[in-house]
């Protein structure tokens, strides 16, 4: 079972995945009636649509991180928790060169 695999390379891999994962879950709750790149066109458009949706796309990386750490597997979610950290600056840095 992934849950008891305590990987760094997994954290990394379930971190990067994450955020993808809950970007299509925001396009299907919220922009299912706009095609995948109009939705991506529309939240590159403007700092504030980058900020809300990157942040509500990065609570899939603390849904998957608070899961790990309750089963104390240190290495999985440091990668996890790099991973994120990577995101966070992505889109801090998409949102001051829009």
């Amino acid at each position: 079972m992934i849950l008891t695999k305590d990987n760094f390379k997994l954290g990394l891999i379930l971190g990067l995945i994450g955020p993808v994962v809950g970007l299509v879950v925001i396009y299907f709750i919220s922009f299912s009636s706009f095609t995948f790149r109009e939705f991506l066109d529309y939240v590159l458009q403007s700092n504030r649509t980058i900020t809300a949706i990157g942040a509500l796309s990065l609570l899939a990386n603390a849904v998957i991180f608070a899961i790990y750490v309750n089963f104390d597997k240190y290495k999985t979610y440091k990668g996890i928790f790099l991973a994120t950290a990577v995101y966070g600056v992505a889109v801090l840095l998409l949102k001051m060169f829009n």
